[in-house]
This record gives C-alpha cells, structure tokens and sequence, in this order.
C-alpha cells in the first residue's frame, strides 16, 4: 500500500477519533497517560497512580499509617478503599475519603476551594493527578476493552465508547456496544456507584452519556452544546465538532479539563435517593453551562444584574435551580470576597414545588444551609435577618405585613432565583419583594425626597440580581429579566431551546400528531322573536347551550373513545394515558358522564375515566365534588391516575399545568387555548417515557393555525419585536389627569399628607376623603362608557408604571404622586353593572342537527422558520364589555330574602364589589393568576370574609347575615370569586 493510501486509509479508521481525544487531553489539559497494563481489574483502581497521590500530598498521614501496620499499609489501605468504593461508591469516596483504625483518614481528591486566600488549599488541589487510558481490558471474565477511561488520582470516573462515522458507524453504535457487549454483572468498572460515575457514547459529531448501565435497558441522555437552535454541535475550525469534551473553546474550558472536570465531581454530581431506588444525576450540557455560565458573570459583575434562563419544559429545571443556589451563595470575586450573602428562591405557586423544595434539600451538603418556608411570611423574615443562606419560598409572602417591618438589607447582597417567570414577577409581591430586601430611609424630612426615595425603591438595585428562570418568557418577562444585545433588545441570558431539547429526544414533539374536528349544529327556535336571543351577548350561551346538549357530548365521546382505542391504547404497553381538557366544570363533569355511558354500552371494561374538577358543582339539582365522583379523596388523583385501573382523565383547568405524568400520550381538547396557554397544555404530553415515541392531539375548538401561532414564539429562542416604548406611561398620565373627574390640586394634597411617613388613622381618612371628591365626580356622570374607559385608563396605567419603574430608574415625583393616588381611587370607584347572563333553556331552543367533521389530520410541528417575535406593551385604554356578560345576581339575592325575610336589591350586593377591589389590588391577583382555583380559593374566601365585616360594619342585618349564615356567605363568596378569577383573567 503507497503511503498517501495509507495515510488515507488511517483517517477513516476509528482511532483517528480516539488518538485525537487522548492527544489533546494530555496536551492540553495536563493529563497524564497511563499503559492499561497498570489496570487492576479486580478493583477497577489505577493501584500505582492512587499511592501517587497519596504519598505525595499527605506524607504525614500515610507514615501513620506505616506506624500502625509496619508490614501491610499498602494491603490495608487498598483494602478498605475498595471495601468504602463498593458500599459508599466512588463519588462519596473521592468527596469524604476514607478513614481506617484508629483514626486515620485520607482525601482521594481535593477540590477547588471557594476562595484563593488559603494557599495550602490551593496547592492541594493543583495536585490531583488526572489520567486517561486507552483499550482499557477491563473484564475479570472475557477480553473486553473500553475505547477510553479517565481517572482522577487512580479512580475510576468516566468510560468512553468511541466511534467514526467515516468508518460507517456512529454514535447509536456506541450506545449499542454498552447495551449489548457491557454488561456490568461483576465488572467493578461499569457496576453502578461501585465503578465509573458515567459512561460516554461518542463519534465525532455527536454526544450521549448515562450514569447506569443496564444492559438492553440502558438508557442514554444526549449531551451536546446545540447546534443553531437545534440539536447537535456546531463546527469547530481544525477540529471536531466534540471538541469542547478535551479542547478549551472561546465560549469555555473543555469540560474534562481540571476547572470543569474537577467542579463536575464535586459540585455537580448529585446521588439522588427515594423510592426504594438510587438515580445519580449528571449534568446534561446545557445545565452545567448554564450554571457556569450564570456563576463566571457574577462573579466578574458582582451584584445587581439580571439573567433570564429561557430552557425547554422539561429540561431538568429543579435540578439547575439546585446547582446554582448551592454554588452561588459560595461563590467569591477576585478579591476573594463573596459575591451574595443569601439565595432566595421564589415562586409564584402558593402550594411551594415540593419537586422543587426537595430537590434543593437534597443538595444540601451542611445542615441548616436552606431553609424552606412553608409556614407565614413571619418565618420568612426571621430567614432573612438570620441570615440563612438558601431561602425557598413563595413570592406572595412577600406582600404582607409582616415584611415591611424588615428594612434596612441594602448592605447584604441577594441572588433571587424564580422558578417559571413570567409577568406577576413585575407586579406588586415582586415590588414588596425589592422593598423587603433594600429599602431604608434616607433621612430626608422633604416630600419630594421621599417620593424620590420610594420611586428609586422600584428600580433596579444594586445588591439584587434576579435569575428568572422559564420556558416561555413573555414580553415583560423578556425586558424585566433579559441581557440588552448588540441590536439593542433584550436576549435570555442562556437558551435551551424546544427545538433543541425535541431534536435530540430529550422531550417529545407534541404537535406531530394534530388533528381537528369542527361541530356543526343546528337550532331551532322554540320562542319567535325572542329579542334577548338576537342579541350578541347572547352568542356564546348558545354556543354553550349546543356544546352541553347531550347529543354533542355524546358524538365527541365516541371519537374519543375510539380514537384512543384504536391509535393510543396500545402505546407504552397498553399503559398509555390520554387527557379530556374542557371549557368549564360543567363540561367536565357531562364530558365524565358521557364516558362511563358509552364505555359500558360498548362493553369496553378495559377503559374508565376519572374527572378533576374544583369546588362544589350543581348539574341538573345534584350537587358533585371531584371526590364524590371519582369515589376517593383529591389528593389520590394523580396516584390513582398513574396506576393500570384508570386511563382517561377528563379536566377543566385542574392538572393542564403543572402536572407531570409521562404516561399521557394522547389529550383530547374541547377548550379554547390562546397563546401561553396552548404551549403550557399541550406540553403536559411532552415528556419522554421508555417505550413512548408517539403523542398524538384531537382538537375540537382550535385550527392547525392557531396552535402553531401559539408554539412560533417558544420554538426557538424567543425575541422581541421591539422594545416597549416607555415614554408611553407619560401618554397614559396625561389622558388620566385630563379626565373630568380628576382635580390636579387633589393629587398633590394627597402626596403631601401620604408621604409623610407613618400614617395615622386620621391621615387615612384624610386621604381617602381626598379621592372620594373624584369618585363623586365619577359617580354623578351618566355616561357608562366613559366611566368604563376610565377604570380601564387606571389599570392600565398601573400595570405600566410598575413595570416600567422597575426597569428603568425614573426621577419623576410627579409619576410615583399619581401612581399612589390612582392606586386609591381604583379601589374607591364603583364597579360597572354588567346585564346579566341569559339562561337558555329547551324551552327556548331545541337542537335540530349537529354532526362534527374532521378538517385537518397530519403534523402541525414547527421548523425553524415557523418561528414568530412577540411584540412589546402598546395597548392600553378601555375594554367594551366582554361577550361573556356576568351571570345575574338574582339567585343569590333570592335566597338571601327567601332565608330570612329581607328586601334586599341588586345594588345592595353590588356593594361587595368594593370588597373584590381591595383584595385584587394586593397580592390575590397574582395568586389567582398563577395557581388552580381549588388552590387559592381559600386564601380568596378568607380576605373576602373579612372584606365583607369591614365593609358591612354599621349594616348590621347584613353583618348578622354574614356571620351567621355559612350557606349564604359561601354562596356570595363563590360568586364573586368568578368575578375575580375573570378580571385576573382579563389582566395582561
């Protein structure tokens, strides 16, 4: 053979991958290469490097050793390490080291300390010793051989498969070869925690890595830095695309060098016990990049900046979360001072993530380092003056009494960790959350400094940084928490994108599947010239009168039924789920019904159906509770769900977030699903299961079109067209202040008297005299249009100043005056009146025909040019009313009168109203926001009952009713909690 063919022939050969990797490890990165001669196979232990280490950085300690068994230190040694090695395994070993009688202990590696000013600690660790071997025979049973293995001072960590895809195979060969031909049945090298801590799957372009090997079972994690968005890696000039594994890069140091490498075992790795099983977790690429990323910037800023994470449902978020908590609140600067004194992590559920909470326990490696609040706000504010390092809380504890008696934190740094931004994080608890860890007072006895100081108090703060995690930003999400690009809009900090994450199989793509029915029907009407069902208000009732009569339901229950007998039963073994996602709790529940119906008519005993529902539900004069109809408490839902007795699951918006159970294979819409919405419903379906490769959606109300629109923004890394003009809040003031009920003189005497200070009870009824003068102007104008516009301008106005005064330091007195005024006089003004529902009825329609035809089947998914911009806050003003009118208050009212003799109007109950505004001007508009009803319907009922007493203090027949009459209070108070579900609804 001539020598270029030679030449030739040596570069599709799959060594060329090997050599390459091992070269540049070596060269580079200060590995040492050993002869797998040297490989003890009994013990899996480079035997030779381990006394190295050993005798080289802990002399004293091995002479005691010596001292203590003269003519056997070494046996003894090595024999209580491989015994520690087997019962405690490998990553334990090189964390805590071993101790053997009478106290002698010994590290195996020493890590990076958190800060440089010990030169002892330093020296330690530039001296663990990291090698590699090559063709490692690694087998007590056969002549197997691993490609690669890599050890830190002699131990085991890592094992590499290597492959050429010029030589016609690729990574899924690698994979392959671990499935089939590395059994770890008494093999100590691939024996779970006993042996290497994970195990490589690689060709040139492309990485996988698991942490337990299970022969057929074994299942593989991609591990790639994406490529554009997608999966993949992108080129490397003079190199291969995997380079980043052993070749420092621009963008960072090669992940098996010894910053990385060494920071992975110690920090990262994380053994996680429950369930009678152990899972070692590693760090998927984008999570390790994230927090290193995440921590290099801190470190090279120091405080007060912002970082939006922008990673795909399902990407191990908790886990990321965890890691950057945990390294962060040790993180120092160059000058060897730490960076944050607290991690707070927040989140906008009420019921804490318990997934979220336990998995930053677990990484507790100190007792008493995090501190989870699942008590009040008072607990929480003891964390914080303590000093507790690691905070886990929810946003809302923020908001209350308690925390703002807590001032004077400006001297402490926090680094404020939120689980799922998105725009509550620019509301009010956010506001409360700044106060509580900044504000003091600034001494000044001037109202305009005070002002100053409360406007400034909003902004930005120089001894917070706010890591807001998510994946699906919205537009204030992106210019309250995202980096300013060179194109002068804001970025995430770090993106794993959908794409990505649906390209490697890490989630699955849950539109490939999509098909669409539409439902046609027919009415007649029973009452001519019924004015009140021409009208528009009436569309919808009619609508719903169609879409609950039982022809309908039963017509979409049989494609249901059918379609997940015959395309969805058999997925996962025949363990596959489905979900019914409806419109309403009455839906639900006939949608439940009409299951168990046609299930026992087809004689299909294999299939039952459960119903998730909130509250207490009358249909047809029968009271249900979720409980009642599945026949076991709430709380044994998703058990009861995941076990083989129950597959379809019938919801109204119960478990559409939130809900993690990877058996869920098909979901069944019958709802309308706009925006944000559709992508957090639809991606219940997402997760990856063995044995699941298929999701499959029947959508009744939504078009092919819709979705997509709904998924454009989140596909890839999400953008904004423009940035939100700011200048817009002046707009907005000036059209306040010109409206007829607004007197400037009045904004300024209420300034002058609220920013005082501390306010007694006769300056409150001074200020509240001054914002009744407008809401008497208000109320004296006949004109409901005008009247709405305006309670519309007020909210509107609201929203933006808080958000705008947090991203930008404002010096507007005249701004932060009218704010605070506003913000009294939304809450004084009467509400509007809305005409009341129109109950139809069979007596008034009957229907004649319906029939649902399908009118899309095939895939919906996106590519990469599907994706769209989401545009920046430019609507502001008045809503007209809304085509779904409130339901009358006619029945409520009738029972009270009926109950104890009273003549009591629709305007006396209107009075409640005012009780809504005061709890949805705190806190209760984001918890309703971002939380199920069933959930936040008890913290609503509490505040509103005390609303009620407050409001009905010199009414004594109604303050008797109220506290005497449960029934009735309950009645009222569910009413009026639609109200608010419905105005939190309609807030941006």
């Amino acid at each position: 053979m001539s020598e270029k063919n030679h030449a030739s022939h040596s570069i599709h050969r799959e060594i060329v991958v090997e050599e390459r990797i091992v070269s540049r490890l070596v060269a580079g990165q200060g590995y040492v290469e050993r002869s797998p001669d040297v490989y003890d196979r009994p013990s899996a232990l480079d035997r030779d490097l381990v006394l190295d280490f050993i005798k080289s950085t802990q002399p004293d300690t091995w002479s005691a050793l010596e001292a203590q068994y003269p003519a056997s230190a070494e046996a003894e040694f090595f024999k209580r390490l491989e015994q520690a090695m087997a019962a405690r395994g490998t990553l334990e070993v090189l964390r805590e080291g071993i101790k053997l009688v009478p106290n002698i202990h010994f590290s195996l590696c020493f890590f990076r300390p958190a800060s440089g000013l010990n030169a002892e600690l330093l020296s330690a660790y530039e001296a663990n010793i990291l090698s590699v071997m090559r063709q490692v025979r690694y087998s007590t049973k056969n002549e197997n051989a691993i490609d690669i293995a890599l050890f830190v001072n002699g131990l085991p960590v890592a094992t590499l498969e290597v492959k050429n895809t010029l030589t016609g195979q690729n990574i899924r060969n690698a994979e392959k070869q671990y499935r089939k031909d590395r059994s770890p049945s008494g093999e100590p090298l691939l024996t779970f925690k006993r042996g290497a801590l994970v195990h490589f799957a690689l060709d040139q372009t492309l990485v996988s890595m698991t942490t337990r090997l299970m022969n057929g079972k074994t299942f593989f994690l991609p591990f790639n830095r994406g490529a554009e968005d997608g999966a993949g890696n992108p080129d490397i000039e003079d190199d291969f695309p995997i380079a980043y594994l052993y070749s420092d890069q621009p963008s960072g140091k090669a992940i098996f060098s010894r910053e990385v490498w060494l920071d992975v075992i110690g920090r990262f790795i994380h053994l996680e016990k429950g369930g009678g099983r152990e899972v070692m977790i590693f760090p998927r690429f984008q999570q390790m990049d994230a927090v290193r990323r995440i921590l290099a910037d801190t470190k090279a800023y120091g405080a007060g900046k912002n970082y939006l994470i922008q990673h795909s449902a399902g990407s191990g978020k908790s886990n990321t979360i965890a890691w950057t908590a945990h390294q962060i609140i040790n993180l120092h600067d160059d000058a060897d001072k730490p960076v944050f004194d607290t991690a707070i992590i927040v989140t906008d559920r009420i019921v804490l993530d318990r997934q979220l909470q336990n998995t930053v326990a677990a990484f507790e490696k100190t007792k008493g380092v995090v501190k989870k609040i699942d008590g009040t706000s008072r607990d929480l504010k003891e964390a914080i003056k303590s000093g507790v390092r690691i905070i886990i809380t929810t946003i809302q504890k923020f908001g209350t009494e308690h925390l703002k008696e807590l001032s004077g934190q400006g001297d402490r740094r926090f680094a404020v960790i939120i689980d799922e931004a998105h725009s509550s994080q620019s509301g009010k608890s956010a506001q409360a959350m700044s106060d509580a860890l900044t504000r003091e007072d600034g001494g000044s006895d001037d109202v305009e400094d005070k002002i100053l100081e409360y406007q400034r108090a909003r902004g930005p703060q120089p001894n917070i940084s706010f890591l807001a995690f998510t994946a699906t930003p919205r537009n204030v999400t992106l210019e309250r928490f995202g980096v300013t690009g060179p194109d002068g809009l804001p970025h995430p900090f770090h993106l794993y994108s959908m794409r990505q994450a649906i390209e490697e199989g890490f989630i699955l793509d849950v539109l490939q599947n999509y098909m669409t029915y539409e439902a046609y029907y027919e009415l007649e009407k029973a009452i001519e010239d019924d004015p009140d069902l021409e009208s528009r208000r009436a569309q919808r009732q009619v609508a719903r009168y169609a879409s609950l009569h039982p022809t309908a339901i039963d017509q979409k229950v049989e494609i249901i039924v059918e379609h997940f007998r015959t395309h969805v039963q058999k997925e996962l073994n025949g363990q596959a789920k489905a979900m019914v996602v409806t419109q309403s709790r009455e839906h639900a529940l006939r949608y439940w019904q009409g299951l168990a119906r046609y299930i026992e008519k087809q004689g299909y005993t294999e299939l039952k159906a459960l119903v998730a529902f909130s509250d207490v539900l009358e249909v047809d004069g029968v009271s249900w509770t979720e409980a009642e109809a599945n026949g076991f408490p709430e709380t044994e839902l998703p058990k009861r769900f995941d076990g083989p007795e129950f597959q379809i699951l019938v919801v109204a918006e119960k478990y559409q977030t939130g809900f993690d159970q990877p058996k869920l294979c098909a979901m069944y819409v019958d709802r309308k699903l706009d925006g944000l919405q559709a992508v957090q419903t639809l991606s219940r379906l997402n997760r990856t299961k063995v044995g699941k490769e298929k999701t499959f959606v029947l959508d009744f109300r939504n078009s092919t079109d819709d979705i997509k629109t709904a998924f454009s923004p989140f596909f890839e890394v999400t953008e904004l067209e423009s940035r939100s003009d700011p200048n817009q809040i002046y707009d907005l003031a000036q059209r306040i202040e010109a409206a007829a009920y607004i007197d400037p003189s009045e904004i300024e005497a209420f300034a002058g008297t609220f920013f005082t200070g501390n306010l007694t009870s006769q300056d409150r009824i001074r200020l509240e005299g001054l914002v009744r003068q407008a809401v008497k102007r208000f109320e004296l104008d006949e004109d409901e249009a005008s009247q709405e516009e305006f309670r519309q301008l007020l909210k509107s106005f609201m929203r933006f100043y808080s958000f705008v005064a947090q991203i930008i330091r404002l010096e507007d007195t005249g701004l932060e005056k009218l704010y605070t005024y506003v913000s009294w006089l939304s809450r004084l003004l009467p509400s509007r009146e809305r005409p009341a529902e129109i109950d139809i009825t069979e007596d008034m329609l009957e229907l004649k025909a319906f029939r649902v035809d399908q009118t899309s089947v095939g895939s919906a998914s996106l590519t990469g040019e599907d994706t769209s911009k989401l545009q920046p806050i430019t609507e502001f003003g008045a809503n007209s009313y809304t085509e779904e009118e409130q339901r009358s208050l006619s029945e409520i009212i009738n029972s009270f009168n009926e109950r104890h003799g009273t003549q009591f109007t629709q305007e006396d109950f209107l009075r409640f109203e005012q009780v809504n505004r005061e709890i949805l001007d705190g806190n209760m508009m984001q918890m309703i926001q971002n939380n199920p009803a069933d959930v936040v319907y008890t913290a609503f009922s509490q505040a509103f009952l005390q609303g009620m007493i407050r409001l009905f203090q010199k009414d004594n027949e109604m303050k008797s009713i109220v506290l005497s009459d449960s029934e009735a209070r309950e009645q009222a108070t569910r009413h009026f909690f639609r109200r608010a579900q419905r105005a939190a609804k309609e807030a941006p």
